[in-house]
C-alpha cells in the first residue's frame, strides 16, 4: 500500500513534470455546462445546455472572450432535457443544434437576439451534434460515438445515411475515468483540413475522468488521424483545481491568439456545476494545436451581471428559470412585487424560481407576504426532486427542510410577512428568518448538502437557490438578493 503522502507526492510530481500546464481561466462561473462559443466578426457569442431549466438557451455576448453579458433565450419548448447545443452561423442565419428527446432539434434566427424559430426535429439521432460546413456550402451534422450526417442545403433535415467515421483516441488504460463515451465533436476548418475536438472519458465521476482530444482529415468521411498532443485538456490529479475538464471548442481570439474553451468542476465545488473555463493553444508547424504552456493574461475580469433582482421590470428577469416549466408564463409583476402563483404540495412539487450560483460562497435574500392560508412559500437551495433543503412559511408556521424526507416545524411569530435568509458555505447551509430584514434569528445551522450533486443524484445539474411557491393561491416576493463570498455577512 502507498501511503497518503506518497500518493500526493506522486501526484504533484506527475503534474509538475509530466502534463503540460497551461493558463487556465474560469470566464463563467456557475452551472454553464457544454459551452458552445462563436465567433461572428468582432463578437464572441456562447450558450450551453439548459437542461430541464426553462426558458431556453442562455446566449452571451463578449468582445473579448474575457468578459460576458447575458443578452437572450432562445427557444422556449422542449420535451425532456436539452443537453450539449452547437452555436453556428451560416450566412446570415443563427443555427442553434441541440439533443433532447432522443433526437437532434434545430433553431434558427436572422438576429441572434431573437426571434428564433420553434425547435424543428432534424431525423438525427445520437447527442453533442457539431455543424460542419464544406468549402462548397455541404452541410453534416457529426454527432456522438463518431458518427456523422449529411443535412439538406438548408441545414434542417438529414440528408443521407448516417455513418461511423471515427473511433476515437486510445488513452492509457489504467486512466481513471467513467467510460469511452466520444461525444461533443466540434469542427473547426482550417488550411484545408476539418478538425474535430471531442471528449471522451465521461463528463463525471472521478476527478480524472474527462479529456478534450483532436483528430483530423481533408475529407469529412475520413480518414480520420489522432493529434500526437492529446490529450489537448485532461485532469490528471485531483489536487488540481479543475476537475473533469473536457468538452471543448475551438475559437481565435480578437488578438490572434487561439483558445481551447470547455467545462469543468472545481476542485470541493461539484455542488456548483460544470463551469467554463478556457486556455491558450497554439498551431503547431505540422498543422495541430496543442495547449500553451506559459502565457501571461493580463485582461482585467469582470463580474458578470448581477444576480440580485429588485422586481421593479415588467418582464421576468433574465436570471431566472423554472424548473421543467417555462416559468416566465406563470409569474407576474404587479407593483414591484413578483407574484408566484403557486402549485403542488411540497418544494418539488411546487413552483419554482431558480437562479445559477456563482460562488462557493454565498447568501441570498428574499422578504415573502403570504396572503392566502393555504399558501406556503419560501427560498430554497434545489437540485432536483431528491435532493433540497430550505424553508417555506405560511402564517402558522416555519417549515425547515434538511433534506426532502427530513423536515422540522417551528411556530411563526413573525406573521404573514417574512423576511428568509440563507447562507451557503462550501456544502453547510444556515438559515434564518426576521421580521424586518435587520435583525435575524437563526433558525437551523450547518444542514448538510454538499452532496446534492452529480455524483449522488445524477441529471449533471447544479444546486441552485430557488424562491418557491406551493399550496393555493399567490406568494408576492418584494425582492431577491444575492450576495457573493467576499460580501456576506
Amino acid at each position: 500500500m502507498i501511503s497518503n503522502m506518497k500518493k500526493l507526492l506522486l501526484n504533484l510530481f506527475f503534474i509538475a513534470v509530466v502534463t503540460p500546464m497551461a493558463a487556465q481561466t474560469l470566464i463563467l462561473p456557475g452551472d454553464y455546462a457544454d459551452p458552445t462559443i462563436l465567433k461572428d466578426g468582432d463578437d464572441y457569442y456562447m450558450t450551453h445546455s439548459p437542461f430541464y431549466y426553462q426558458p431556453g438557451f442562455l446566449i452571451w455576448h463578449s468582445r473579448n472572450l474575457f468578459n460576458w453579458e447575458p443578452i437572450c433565450r432562445a427557444g422556449e419548448e422542449w420535451s425532456g432535457s436539452a443537453w450539449a447545443p452547437d452555436l453556428q452561423k451560416v450566412g446570415d442565419t443563427y443555427y442553434i443544434y441541440f439533443p433532447a428527446d432522443d433526437t437532434n432539434w434545430v433553431m434558427t434566427a436572422k438576429d441572434i437576439r431573437g426571434p428564433w424559430t420553434k425547435p424543428a426535429d432534424t431525423g438525427i439521432s445520437g447527442i453533442d451534434p457539431g455543424l460542419a460546413v464544406t468549402p462548397d456550402g455541404k452541410r453534416y451534422l457529426f454527432t456522438s460515438a463518431g458518427y456523422v450526417t449529411p443535412l439538406t442545403d438548408d441545414g434542417m433535415k438529414r440528408n443521407g445515411e448516417t455513418k461511423k467515421i471515427y473511433d476515437g483516441w486510445v488513452y492509457p488504460h489504467e486512466w481513471e475515468t467513467e467510460c469511452m463515451c466520444l461525444e461533443s465533436p466540434k469542427i473547426t476548418y482550417r488550411d484545408g483540413y476539418y478538425y474535430m475536438t471531442s471528449a471522451e472519458g465521461g463528463t463525471a465521476g472521478p476527478a480524472t475522468s474527462h479529456m478534450a482530444v483532436c483528430a483530423r482529415a481533408k475529407d469529412i468521411y475520413g480518414p480520420w488521424e489522432n493529434s500526437p498532443y492529446n490529450p489537448i485538456v485532461h485532469t490528471y490529479s485531483d489536487v488540481e483545481q479543475w476537475w473533469s475538464k473536457g468538452h471543448g471548442s475551438l475559437v481565435e481570439g480578437p488578438d490572434g491568439q487561439w483558445w481551447i474553451v470547455y467545462h469543468a468542476y472545481e476542485n470541493g465545488a461539484y455542488f456548483l456545476g460544470r463551469q467554463t473555463v478556457m486556455e491558450p493553444v497554439e498551431w503547431t508547424e505540422g498543422g495541430w494545436y496543442r495547449p500553451v504552456k506559459d502565457l501571461e493574461i493580463k485582461t482585467i475580469h469582470e463580474r458578470n451581471a448581477s444576480l440580485s433582482d429588485s422586481f421593479e421590470s415588467d418582464n421576468v428577469s433574465w436570471q431566472w428559470t423554472g424548473w421543467k416549466e417555462d416559468v416566465t408564463k406563470s409569474v407576474f409583476m404587479r407593483k414591484g412585487r413578483l407574484v408566484m402563483p403557486a402549485r403542488g404540495t411540497v418544494p418539488h412539487d411546487g413552483r419554482l424560481m431558480l437562479i445559477t450560483a456563482t460562488d462557493s460562497e454565498y447568501s441570498v435574500e428574499t422578504e415573502v407576504t403570504i396572503k392566502d392560508k393555504d399558501l406556503k412559500a419560501g427560498l430554497v437551495l434545489f437540485y432536483n426532486e431528491h435532493a433540497y433543503a430550505g424553508l417555506l412559511c405560511d402564517s402558522k408556521t416555519l417549515t425547515v427542510y434538511k433534506n426532502p424526507e427530513m423536515t422540522e416545524e417551528i411556530t411563526n411569530d413573525i406573521g404573514r410577512n417574512i423576511f428568509i435568509r440563507l447562507d451557503f458555505r462550501k456544502g453547510l447551509l444556515d438559515i434564518s428568518v426576521s421580521a424586518d430584514g435587520s435583525g435575524w434569528n437563526l433558525l437551523c445551522r450547518d444542514i448538510d448538502v454538499s452532496e446534492f450533486h452529480h455524483n449522488r443524484y445524477g441529471g449533471f445539474l447544479a444546486l441552485r437557490p430557488a424562491l418557491c411557491s406551493v399550496g393555493d393561491g399567490e406568494a408576492e416576493f418584494h425582492h431577491f438578493t444575492y450576495t457573493s463570498a467576499a460580501f456576506c455577512r
